[in-house]
């Protein structure tokens, strides 16, 4: 035991002095100290590695080669060891050497971002363009946002992702052009979602998928906006745009009741949309308020709340229903955001649309058009705007989601009911 910690110490002692000597600018003696450590110890990784790394600086490399492979041989758990071994083949030219190096660093971590970018590059090396491709997208993936990244990786990175969109665009006009005669032997079919495929797979758009915040159901497909045609009862509300516009008219002129429409206590996360909690630029008129009727309001809109009976309004005990008339001021944008639950979906009829404004939903962007309705997923990414001088009015409701059968609904009332008794159970 004492002839262990004495080596130990003559160890910690050699290298000390060959850091000392390389501080000096002193390599061959540094090199000395170096030896002397491995005769003591020669599995002694740290001095292996030091090795390795004077010898690459040097351009000796195969002296260089010979202590990342000693390293990787008796550890290997670190990515940086083969990472190191790689750039030693590289300027070796083994190329079989270097590839295999870098898949090794694949496998102790697979998400190492350096390893990545290396293998990419030898890739593009060998010529083999789509393989490279692949790898530069997933370098993208992993990467985190360029301003985070060191300034030495930058130059990779901004490659990556330039030769990524490169090959995607060249991927895509390749797939337009090919596909095109399947297009036409199939014309007037229904095939926007063949197309968002496409798109998706070449990067011409993203994929969307629900983000439920508080509650998930499985099995209910994303779609950004529904079709009318599930709605056989949404015509007649449409048509009641005129009366529902003249009872905002008349609560607006009164200017009661109408509060922000994030209402959070301070030091909730809100993310994006902190900007706007508690805030006059977006604000609310309520009809329906976690569940509950607002007499007040509701009293004013008789016509409204007559209309709003036709819906199939989701009934979750302290959530919904809600509806409620939507104000964006001028100039106000609400950023990218997801809602609470897929259960239930999200309806606008458009009131007051001034000009500049919009909305998006996934990859689709629609216009307001006063006295359309848009049904929508809103546990999807979505986002507005108002980028006109005038004020922007839709009227928002909320609605079963359509694929729900009945025995769901009554389950997901149950469970919503159940939900708030073991709350009371646990603020006692």
């Amino acid at each position: 035991m004492q002839q262990t910690r004495d080596v130990a110490r003559e160890i910690e002692i050699l290298t000390a002095a060959a850091n000392k000597a390389l501080q000096e600018g002193k390599g061959s003696q540094a090199i000395t100290y170096w030896g002397q450590i491995l005769l003591l110890n020669p599995n002694h990784i740290p001095t292996l590695a030091a090795l390795g790394k004077y010898s690459l600086a040097n351009n000796d490399n195969n002296s260089a080669c010979k202590a990342f492979e000693r390293v990787c041989q008796i550890d290997g758990r670190d990515p940086q060891q083969w990472i190191s071994l790689a750039i030693a083949y590289r300027k070796l030219n083994n190329i079989d050497g270097e590839s295999a190096a870098i898949q090794q660093a694949l496998v102790a971590d697979p998400m190492d971002m350096l390893a990545l970018i290396m293998k990419a590059d030898l890739h593009t090396r060998l010529g083999e363009t789509h393989q490279a491709a692949l790898t530069y997208g997933s370098v993208v993936k992993v990467a985190p946002p360029i301003e985070r990244v060191h300034p030495s990786l930058r130059p990779s990175i901004e490659f990556a992702m330039q030769y990524k969109a490169n090959y995607d665009q060249e991927h895509g006009k390749f797939l337009d052009d090919f596909l095109a005669t399947a297009y036409q032997e199939v014309h007037g079919e229904q095939l926007d979602r063949f197309r968002d495929s496409v798109d998706i797979m070449v990067g011409r758009k993203k994929r969307y998928d629900s983000q439920s915040l508080l509650y998930h159901y499985p099995s209910l497909a994303p779609v950004e906006f529904f079709d009318h045609e599930r709605f056989p009862w949404l015509a007649e509300i449409e048509n009641g745009t005129e009366q529902i516009l003249t009872e905002f008219m008349h609560v607006l002129g009164e200017e009661e009741g109408f509060t922000p429409y994030l209402e959070y206590s301070p030091g909730v996360p809100m993310g994006q949309l902190a900007e706007l909690n508690n805030s006059p630029d977006w604000s609310a008129y309520h009809l329906y308020k976690d569940g509950v009727v607002q007499e007040a309001n509701a009293a004013k809109c008789p016509n409204t709340m007559r209309l709003l009976s036709l819906a199939p309004q989701p009934i979750q005990l302290g959530k919904t229903p809600s509806a409620l008339f939507s104000l964006l001021k001028p100039k106000t944008h609400i950023r990218p955001h997801t809602g609470a639950s897929n259960v239930r979906l999200l309806t606008h009829i458009p009131l007051i649309i001034p000009e500049h404004c919009g909305f998006r939903v996934g990859n689709q962007t629609k216009p307001w058009i006063p006295g359309q309705a848009l049904v929508f997923d809103d546990t999807i990414e979505h986002e507005a705007w108002n980028n006109s001088d005038q004020l922007r009015v839709v009227m928002i409701f909320d609605i079963w989601h359509p694929d729900l059968s009945e025995a769901e609904r009554h389950m997901i009332t149950a469970m919503s009911k159940a939900e708030l008794a073991f709350k009371e159970r646990h603020s006692l």
